[in-house]
This record gives C-alpha cells, sequence and structure tokens, in this order.
C-alpha cells in the first residue's frame, strides 16, 4: 500500500512512499501483542517491594501465655502475624519480573500493531525535517499543520535529533522515538503513528524478514 508524504506545513508533496504488505499488511496475530506488551510492562517493573517476616520484626520473643488451659489458641510471641505489628504472612520479596521472549514473537507483535494502525488510516507520513533550535512553539505547529494537535502522538525518526527531542518534550500528548526504540506497547498506546519518509523503508527492511 502507498503512503501520502505531507511536508511539515502539511501539505501533499506528491510524493508517495510504499507501507510493506509483509509489514503493515498482514493479519494481526493479537496473542503475539498480548505477549510483547506483557513483556515490556514486566520488564520495567523495579521489583523493590518489601516487607518483614517475623523473623524480620523487633520485639519480645517471650510466649504470652502458656500453652494449654486458656481455653483459647496457643501463640509463641507479640511478632506473630496474628497479632498487630507482627510480621507479614506471604509478602512480596524483591524479585525480577523478566521473562523471554522470542525475537520472532517480538518481530509478529510490531508487525501487527503496525498492521492494526494501517488498518485504521492512523498513519501519516511527514518528509525528514529538523529545527535549528529546540523550539516547542515550531513543534505545535507542525503538529497543528497536521491536524493531530488534539490527539496523542508518535514521531517516528530514523536517527535521533536532540533539537526536535527536545521541542517535543514538554508536550503531554506526543513522543518521539527511533527506530531502534520502536516497540509494540508505543504503537498501540498512540492515536497516530507519524513517520518520517526516510525511517519507513527502514521499518520495511528491518521487519519483512
Amino acid at each position: 500500500m502507498e503512503a501520502v508524504v505531507y511536508n511539515i506545513n502539511g501539505q501533499d508533496t506528491g510524493r508517495r512512499v510504499m507501507l510493506e504488505d509483509s509489514v503493515f499488511g498482514i493479519t494481526p496475530n493479537d496473542h503475539c501483542i498480548y505477549l510483547d506488551v506483557k513483556q515490556f510492562m514486566a520488564n520495567n517493573r523495579q521489583g523493590t517491594h518489601e516487607t518483614k517476616g517475623r523473623s524480620q520484626m523487633s520485639g519480645s520473643t517471650r510466649k504470652l501465655k502458656k500453652q494449654k488451659g486458656t481455653g483459647t489458641a496457643r501463640c509463641g510471641g507479640i511478632k506473630s502475624p496474628l497479632f498487630r505489628g507482627g510480621g507479614r504472612m506471604f509478602g512480596p520479596h524483591p524479585h525480577d519480573y523478566n521473562f523471554k521472549l522470542n525475537r520472532k514473537v517480538k518481530r509478529l507483535a510490531r508487525k501487527s500493531a503496525l498492521a492494526y494502525k494501517a488498518k485504521e488510516n492512523k498513519i501519516l507520513v511527514v518528509e525528514d525535517f529538523n529545527f535549528k533550535a529546540p523550539k516547542t512553539k515550531e513543534f505545535v505547529e507542525l503538529r497543528k499543520n497536521l491536524k493531530i494537535l488534539d490527539k496523542k502522538s508518535l514521531l517516528v525518526l530514523t536517527i535521533p535529533n536532540k533539537n526536535v527531542y527536545l521541542s517535543s518534550r514538554n508536550l503531554p500528548y506526543s513522543e518521539v522515538v527511533t527506530i531502534g526504540e520502536l516497540n509494540t506497547y508505543n504503537i498501540l498506546k498512540t492515536n497516530i503513528l507519524v513517520l518520517t519518509e526516510s525511517s519507513v523503508p527502514k521499518i520495511n527492511e528491518t521487519l519483512k524478514s
């Protein structure tokens, strides 16, 4: 399929780029998307949660009452989880949530996410551009010209561009990434996917295999 290339003023340049059917036109695999998003979110968890068990609590170990003859349940020290201020039973402890996912599954998940955006006509292609200096006002003007000012957008660059990144950093509904940073999660969470003209062939080449 072909996509129109717009300039930074939102005008049709007359050029077209090819969105490969093997990338943007596949039948999406929802399970692969689920696995890739699950891994992304799991890998971003700190896993630093911690609670204290009875052995880690400070307090007396004196037996509170005799073992038998009281008519109530037996109990040991005050650090028992049964008492207020005691240790916690089966509480969380620090651990790593990361898990492995095959590269082919991750690639299929990204292709599926791109295919969903293509089917929903939520992909825009803009010619390569640069700012002379970081200017949020210029980036807002760009979004306004592309008619995505009120929509959450993801701009994909071929290589890092400091001025473009800094210009967009303070905007709440805008994110800028390079092709290497593009993942299933940030494709799905955006309303409009904005690809630079030079990034399209790179994405086709990277994901078509």
